[in-house]
């Protein structure tokens, strides 16, 4: 048995709370049935006839600091709708999952589904829920069961404790490191009563390194992301097998889906990534407009299933590993690796993506990973609760960063270019950021300076006017311009100015880039200048930077994949 000295829960040890209301005396005795029939032996459990006796039940657990895990409510309760008492318990509960309470078919009541969609585009709840019409109802304790390992994965007992200090840039990427490879973990600040009890209790007297405690007592000073890979099951060496069908190089969601494709249809493939799993997909705390998801899912949830559906057709993963080099070798292509290892492929899918291009103050660049972060950073968010913090950027991941972080208590000013967010954004994306109280959007303003002793504390901002301001800020994300990682890539590689890898169609019509297309054959449409080189997602010269136009990329490049393969094959014999 794991001792609970040493891996400490995410939350107070106290039980969680379960609250449903509805003023149906029928159905909130079926709701409590259900409830209480699968939940009360771990959970507390209120169910109340009115939204009165909702908000003291909710206030008394905030004053306690019990956690709240689900809150249900019916929508027609009276004086308040179930969508306002939800919205007001966001302010004391941000963690706590929200949905309606509706009866079977009564979406197609006008009045309910208009409170739904509505409710939904402003953020007051996370979905609705059937009420239950049987005893079992396997439904009803489906969807609940949902959401409460949706509130457990954000901070359930964890299986990894890192210690170390609050602002280390350092500690910061290995948070950043598990939260996008789905580890639940804990953080607990070194010089804190707790964190010196884990230390002496894991041998360690000094806490100016970060250090890992992991389920099973084993205790990692300072290891590099390679060391915190390995240790909870990540393959980061390669295995005996050096030849592959295809390689790809990047597991976003364009190489993920290239990967269960390609490994799906018998082909023998390989994925490289430098970095997590995901991408900037990865960093993503909720997407609400990918296809499948209703409710919405978080990126790193998606980029977790994808890599687990490639992982079962086969797909070898190497993670924390960075592709160096590329040539051309015999009939097929070498890929040099960042380890010193080496691998051939007949072909090779490059899925990189894009990094987020630098604010370019050399002030701020000293504070990176101290309060000045690149990337939506949801590792960081419960920290922050209760602190100004400021978002650069007017895209979707600048919108998902900014409404996440004022959901776990942040008081948000979304610092944009432009002079709106709708040539840039997704308009269910700014009508929740213009509902948000917490979120204050600041159009033509930029940030020119800031600093802070040993971690950020303030920022100067410039006006559409050129007026200068100084503010408080606890923490700055930056998720501006893109910038793709095709450094490494050879000349025989045609790009554009921006550096992104130029395929198909908009390879010959470049007159440069088209003389070093070396066949007589067109080029597939989404090969680069190398034959037998693809390249897919957002490292690719025009694409859609969407997430779903990401996987539809890497799932139709792997009928290109085969033609070329078979093409290659009819060639030699």
């Amino acid at each position: 048995m794991r001792d609970p000295d040493t891996v400490p829960t995410g939350r107070s040890s106290a039980r969680s709370l379960i609250v449903a209301v509805d003023d149906d005396a029928a159905a909130l005795a079926r709701i409590q049935r259900e409830l209480c029939r699968r939940y009360e032996n771990d959970y507390d459990v209120a169910c109340v006839p009115d939204a009165a006796q909702a908000a003291a039940a909710l206030d008394r657990a905030a004053r306690s600091g019990q956690p709240v895990a689900l809150i249900l409510a019916d929508q027609w309760l009276g004086e308040l709708t179930g969508a306002e008492v939800l919205a007001r318990a966001r302010h004391s509960h941000p963690e706590a999952k929200r949905a309606l309470l509706i009866e079977w078919g009564a979406w197609g009541d006008p009045a309910t589904a208009e409170a739904i969609v509505g409710a939904m585009a402003l953020g007051q709840i996370d979905y609705y829920v059937l009420k239950p019409t049987r005893s079992p109802d396997e439904l009803f304790n489906r969807s609940v069961a949902e959401y409460l390992h949706e509130w457990g994965r954000a901070g359930a007992v964890a299986e990894v404790t890192l210690l170390g200090e609050r602002w280390q840039p350092r500690v910061h990427e290995l948070r950043s490191l598990l939260t996008r490879t789905g580890v639940p973990h804990a953080f607990v600040e070194a010089d804190s009563d707790d964190g010196q009890r884990l230390l002496a209790k894991a041998g360690q007297r000094d806490g100016g390194a970060p250090v890992l405690v992991l389920w099973d007592g084993r205790v990692l000073v300072d290891p590099t992301n390679a060391e915190t890979a390995a240790a909870y099951g990540i393959q980061t060496e390669l295995s005996d097998r050096t030849e592959f069908d295809v390689a790809i190089v990047g597991a976003g969601p364009s190489g993920l889906a290239a990967a269960v494709y390609a490994s799906s249809e018998g082909l023998r493939t390989l994925v490289v990534e430098r970095d997590a799993i995901g991408g900037q997909a990865g960093t993503t705390s909720l997407i609400r407009n990918y296809l499948g998801f209703p409710r919405g899912v978080g990126g790193a949830e998606l980029a977790q299933r994808a890599y687990q559906q490639a992982w079962v057709f086969g797909t070898e993963l190497l993670l924390v590993r960075a592709a160096t080099g590329l040539e051309s070798r015999g009939t097929g292509l070498a890929l040099s690796l960042s380890h010193g290892g080496e691998v051939c492929a007949d072909s090779i899918v490059l899925a990189m993506g894009v990094d987020y291009r630098t604010i370019d103050i050399p002030a701020l660049e000293k504070l990176s990973g101290a309060g000045v972060f690149y990337g939506a950073a949801t590792s960081e968010a419960r920290g922050l609760s209760g602190s100004p913090v400021y978002v650069v950027g007017g895209g979707n991941s600048a919108g998902q960063a900014a409404v996440h972080l004022a959901r776990a208590g942040c008081e948000v000013g979304l610092l944009v270019r432009g002079e709106s967010l709708a040539a840039s954004m997704s308009s269910y994306l700014s009508d929740e950021i213009d509902a948000t109280d917490a979120i204050t959007v600041r159009y033509r303003t930029r940030v020119v300076d800031g600093g802070g002793e040993g971690r950020l504390q303030w920022l100067e901002l410039e006006g559409p006017g050129g007026e200068r301001s100084q503010v408080g800020a606890d923490a700055l994300f930056i998720l501006i311009g893109a910038r793709p990682h095709t450094d490494w890539l050879p000349s025989t590689v045609a790009r554009d100015e921006g550096g992104y890898v130029l395929t198909g169609s908009d390879l010959t019509r470049d007159a440069r880039a088209a003389e070093l297309w070396p066949l007589e054959r067109s080029p597939y449409p989404f090969e680069s200048s190398v034959p037998g080189l693809f390249a897919v997602g957002d490292v690719r010269h025009g694409a859609v930077k969407r997430v779903a136009a990401a996987v539809g990329q890497g799932s139709v490049v792997v009928g290109q994949l085969h033609e070329y393969l078979d093409r290659r094959t009819a060639e030699r014999s």
